[in-house]
């Protein structure tokens, strides 16, 4: 896919799982291979970024074993690397390649890193001169300071402490710690001049305590600017959980902050070990209103006015501060991010990259060395391109353009796969609007709702569909429709397609055979199973995607979309109901009774009423339409009505 387009968006709302953190994931797989024991590694990231690591690691003799998604048994080697002699492709990513050089370099073997075109342009000379004080033999193969590398086995000496600058990228740092316990000596690192990105280097302590290796920092572990890593050796914690990534939050918190909200992350929160999570704390300072648990964050726009301009350092967070630097498109004033000169050597020169990009919005744009200065736009350019650099952070960023009320394309929109393969369907999810229909069997609310989509070019879920679907899939299996756990297995390998007006069950078009009175019964028996709508709620909620989704459904505004902002409850007497179920009926050459009908209807009101999960009822927010004196075109006109009411971006 050369580019996405993504539509002009107003306001975001909802819940996001995060994927797991990609700093967290390459230091534990690394960790967990030079280790004594087996490691379960839970919820790791999968992206580039990690395959590449784990990519390495098996051609360094590291025994690999996946578990089932996104976890994975690493059998550490207890030390270096048993394979002494290996050429390794690390792509883009340094997270992998930072900390192999160190850790190969203590191995006692030769090898080749190489990466893409911009790893040739991201320095490692810091790192290198690093080694090459204790006595590491490393080689530039093509330009001083900058990968390729090839490593040869060195005599080390740990005499005297390594110096290492940290003031270019906290990775440097982190390298050395992580591989310097390979020695089996004591070591000290001294950091010359100011340390930036400590929330990383944070990170690292925590994981290398938690294997085991204790590091003193400072004095009495105070200050930045020295570091003593014990001799010991790294040991399998037996099972580790991967936390949720606190930069890609940034993007969901801050399109709360932007266009409404709340919008909720889930995987990090106030106990979280990362540094990014303090992006939230940034968010508080510029006016949003955030809420914190052990293990999500919550963040909303501030009510009645924009986000506050603002002039501050952010060299704590230097990843997540990028975000800010779009959140400032809808600020009241010019904003500033100071001391972020490590912008300029990660994926692209991020600086350069993000002022150009800014501008293409309708923003004016200052750069220097270290620092941003972006005045909001007066209006919001659309239909603007953004270039993203083969940077994954350029493009998640740049999305939240779109609260602008304006349309922009993302190009090369694949190369979020470095952290979020899935960011484009999360964004949707909390981004693309959605307008959910209820009301009585046989009102109109699937009719009404499917031309509504049409209308508007949206997606379709008839959510009613997927009950009557589980309750055939049950009596197929024999699966009586009162077994609560039976069906509630049944809906969650429900094997459902829908394509256009056809719906299939197992590829077999099953489009009438749901639609029978039987099935409606069983629906609404199965859909009265706590366990069965539990099963159904993610692959519900997998239907919002962009431009938008129409959908109709019991629980559908109350449950499944709880923040669409178009709520609509379609209702009609018994009797013009069982009138229009008798003529559909008869259109299709089916035999009917009207007063039949009549009666199963008033009956599945009641009973549908009165059940405890999912009552039929109306939501306070939605709004009543009575479709009894309406033709179908009329209902769809007010369906569209009350979503430009809704919708409209004065109301932000």
């Amino acid at each position: 896919m050369e580019f996405l387009d993504l539509p002009a968006l107003h306001h975001a709302a909802g819940v996001v799982r995060l994927p797991g953190s990609k700093s967290i994931s390459n230091r534990t797989l690394l960790l967990a291979a030079l280790a004594e024991g087996r490691t379960e590694i839970h919820d790791l990231l999968d992206s580039d970024d990690t395959q590449v690591m784990l990519a390495a690691l098996k051609t360094l003799g590291v025994q690999v074993e996946p578990l089932g998604r996104d976890s994975y048994a690493v059998s550490g080697v207890g030390g270096a690397f048993p394979v002494k002699q290996a050429e390794l492709f690390l792509g883009n990513a340094g997270t992998a390649f930072r900390p192999l050089t160190a850790a190969l370099a203590l191995s006692g073997g030769t090898y080749t890193l190489d990466g893409v075109a911009r790893m040739h342009e991201r320095p490692i000379g810091d790192l290198v001169d690093g080694l090459r004080q204790i006595g590491v033999h490393v080689e530039y193969l093509r330009n001083d300071g900058f990968p390729p590398l090839k490593l040869a086995p060195s005599d080390v000496s740990l005499m005297a402490p390594i110096k290492v600058r940290g003031d270019v990228s906290s990775q440097f740092l982190t390298a050395l710690l992580m591989a310097l316990p390979l020695t089996g000596k004591t070591a000290q690192i001294e950091v010359v001049g100011e340390l930036i990105s400590k929330p990383y280097i944070e990170i690292t302590l925590n994981l290398m305590a938690r294997f085991g290796v204790k590091v003193e920092r400072g004095v009495e572990n105070e200050g930045w600017s020295h570091f003593t890593i014990h001799a010991g050796k790294y040991t399998s914690p037996g099972s580790i959980h991967v936390e949720g990534d606190a930069s890609s939050a940034s993007y969901f918190l801050a399109a709360g902050a932007i266009a409404g909200g709340p919008v909720r992350v889930e995987g990090v929160g106030s106990t979280s070990i990362q540094g990014d999570v303090r992006f939230a704390e940034a968010l508080i300072a510029i006016g949003a209103e955030v809420s914190y648990g052990d293990n999500w964050i919550e963040c909303a726009a501030p009510v009645g006015r924009k986000l506050s301009a603002f002039d501050a350092d952010f060299n704590h967070i230097p990843d997540a501060a990028m975000t800010l630097a779009v959140a400032a498109l809808f600020a009241d004033g010019p904003c500033t991010l100071r001391n972020i000169a490590s912008w300029r050597v990660k994926e692209t020169d991020r600086i350069f990259a993000m002022a150009k990009e800014l501008r293409k919005v309708g923003a004016e744009v200052d750069e220097g060395a270290d620092y941003l200065k972006v005045t909001p736009p007066v209006a919001f350019v659309p239909g603007a391109a953004i270039d993203t650099y083969d940077d994954h952070r350029m493009a998640m960023c740049l999305s939240l353009a779109t609260f602008g009320g304006v349309p922009v394309r993302i190009n090369d929109p694949r190369c979020v796969g470095k952290t979020f393969p899935e960011y484009f369907d999360a964004f949707a999810r909390v981004a693309a609007p959605v307008i959910a229909i209820d009301g009585p069997s046989a009102s109109g609310k699937g009719t009404v709702a499917a031309r509504v989509a049409a209308k508007l070019g949206f997606h379709y879920l008839d959510s009613g569909a997927l009950y009557r679907l589980t309750a055939l899939a049950a009596e197929n299996k024999g699966v009586s429709w009162d077994d609560e756990a039976g069906v509630a297995a049944v809906a969650a390998q429900l094997p459902a397609e829908f394509e256009g007006e056809r719906i299939l069950l197992a590829g077999i078009d099953v489009s009438d055979a749901i639609r029978t009175e039987h099935m409606g019964i069983g629906a609404s028996r199965v859909a009265a199973l706590p366990a069965v709508r539990t099963a159904l709620l993610e692959r519900q909620r997998a239907y919002q995607r962009f431009p938008g989704l129409v959908g109709d459904g019991r629980d559908l505004g109350s449950v499944i979309f709880p923040w669409a902002r178009t709520k609509v409850f379609l209702t009609a007497t018994a009797e013009a109901r069982a009138e229009r179920r008798y003529k559909q009926l008869i259109a299709k050459g089916m035999s009917a009774n009207i007063a039949v009908l009549l009666e199963d209807l008033q009956a599945r009101d009641a009973r549908d009423s009165a059940r405890s999960v999912a009552p039929l009822k109306q939501g306070e927010d939605a709004v009543l339409v009575d479709t009894t004196p309406l033709s179908i075109e009329q209902a769809v006109q007010a369906v569209l009505d009350a979503y430009a009411r809704n919708e409209n971006p004065a109301d932000v």
